[in-house]
């Protein structure tokens, strides 16, 4: 399942350079993920790391976008294209 930012952002940034997929981004008032991106960060890491390294907790499973592991993985694989899944 894809991750999303609440309302409790404060705008640090924090999580943006951790996110290899570079499925974050600057929204209108909160910084933002794109679905669509997002695989948790199965493929670069063993954890999601932009709910690791958030100060407010604002980072969290959207259950808008339920994927298994090996969806994530499939997702993972055309956003790095001849890459090798750590």
């Amino acid at each position: 399942m894809a991750y999303k930012i609440t309302l409790d952002c404060i705008g640090c940034s924090a999580c943006v350079n951790q996110c290899k997929n570079d499925a974050i981004f600057e929204g209108r008032i909160i910084y933002m993920i794109d679905s669509g991106k997002c695989t948790e960060c199965v493929g670069n890491f063993i954890s999601p790391k932009c709910a690791e390294v958030c100060p407010v907790g604002a980072c969290v499973p959207d259950s808008n976008y339920k994927e298994s592991k090996e969806q994530l993985l499939d997702k993972w694989h055309k956003l790095h294209p001849g890459e090798k899944p750590i």
